[in-house]
């Protein structure tokens, strides 16, 4: 697999001199300072990509081009904003960056509780504490009909949990899960984030699985053309939040996905955390399933809890056995190689490290991909793609 890192722009506290520190030779990025949906031009995207190569690196990934939310709800606007989705997947594709990472998660990208929950290690995780989100949607943001949404015992436990939760700890969880974090499109107050649920407050999945349906229908044969592999990332966490639905979950969803458009142009983005979050993905055998149309992968871990809550774990710990993962995803490698497939080397990223060492005291620092962290969990999983790799597949060798 080609290693690469996720790395935010000019702004990131992330340097690409750290980037190649790390050992990592491909770069997944996107114009984070344009990222309110509007059309990205060949300019701005040769300027991202010429800092890139003048560090001596590869973009190989641009994650993400942001769906916008009059696309996902499918209103008067949908096409305007469908129309300068192309306009920005022909500026990346005329550049040279040929895989375009997206997802399709209405109002919230990925979602957490706790950005600095405490490890036995004293690293800090991202977790998602499942009553701490039932507490904050039923009795703060007081979402109409929240109740609802949850089992009693739930509702109960809840309830019980705000009563323990002070004044500051209720404020951080709020912060923590409609502030925005990176690469967020939009960032919100209670208010507003009411507001922009009501978008979906009758939507059902089938409804929204027809409005991507109807997305890909139109991008894909863009793609198509030019030569791109798009790749949709899995909803993170992959279940209802907020009551809203969610149709990139499962198996069954990634089965509907590809097939509404059956051509490689139509892939996946295999994020092993957010798959992994269900115990009813089986990711090994998702892969080879699904492994064909795998464009890109995320490797990460993640420790299941009882009570549905889940925190981010090493990357070689947790509840997925990250060396049958790799073993797999090079298993695949190794048939698009046999294949002759131009396109057999599946670029990968470490994601979501630990807050580690000095990193910990940083003022200024994106939740999830600091770099020691991201350092640690990449020196993991090159060394388990490395002696996977020199054992069965000689012939891929390490990049």
């Amino acid at each position: 697999m080609r290693q690469c890192w996720r790395w935010f722009g000019e702004n990131d506290p992330v340097t690409l001199d750290h980037v190649k520190q790390a050992g990592a030779v491909g770069i997944v990025s996107a114009l984070h300072h344009i990222y309110d949906g509007s059309a990205w031009s060949r300019h701005e995207v040769d300027v991202q990509h010429d800092r890139i190569r003048a560090a001596g690196l590869t973009w190989d990934v641009v994650e993400s081009i942001p769906v916008r939310n009059e696309i996902k709800i499918a209103d008067g606007r949908r096409t305007a904003a469908v129309d300068s989705w192309k306009d920005s997947l022909r500026a990346v594709a005329e550049t040279g960056v040929k895989a375009v990472c997206y997802n399709f998660m209405p109002v919230v990208d990925w979602t957490r509780t706790d950005l600095r929950y405490a490890l036995p290690t004293t690293g800090l995780a991202l977790r998602f504490d499942a009553v701490d989100f039932a507490a904050y949607d039923i009795f703060v943001l007081q979402r109409p009909d929240a109740a609802a949404s949850y089992p009693a015992a739930r509702v109960a436990e809840a309830e019980t949990q705000l009563k323990e939760l002070s004044d500051d700890r209720i404020a951080l969880i709020e912060r923590n899960l409609i502030a925005g974090l990176p690469a967020s499109e939009r960032q919100y107050d209670r208010a507003s984030f009411k507001d922009a649920l009501l978008d979906y407050a009758t939507m059902t999945d089938d409804e929204l699985r027809g409005n991507l349906a109807s997305f890909l229908r139109e991008v894909v044969p863009v793609a198509e053309e030019l030569g791109v592999r798009l790749c949709i990332h899995p909803d993170d966490p992959p279940f209802s939040l907020f009551g809203m639905p969610r149709v990139v979950s499962t198996a069954a969803d990634v089965r509907f996905i590809l097939s509404v458009a059956d051509t490689p142009a139509n892939g996946l983005t295999f994020c092993t955390g957010s798959y992994g979050v269900r115990a009813d993905n089986d990711l090994v055998a998702m892969i080879g399933e699904f492994g064909g149309r795998i464009h890109f992968t995320h490797l990460r871990n993640v420790t299941r809890e009882p009570d549905g809550s889940f925190y981010e774990a090493e990357h070689l710990e947790g509840s997925t056995d990250m060396v049958a993962v790799i073993d797999a995803l090079l298993a695949e490698e190794q048939k698009r190689k046999d294949a002759g497939r131009t396109d057999w080397m599946i670029p990968m990223r470490p994601d979501h490290g630990h807050l580690l060492a000095d990193d910990i005291g940083k003022a200024r620092i994106n939740p999830g991909y600091s770099l020691i962290g991201r350092l640690k969990g990449l020196g993991e999983l090159r060394g388990v793609m490395r002696a996977t790799a020199a054992i069965k597949y000689p012939g891929l060798g390490l990049h």
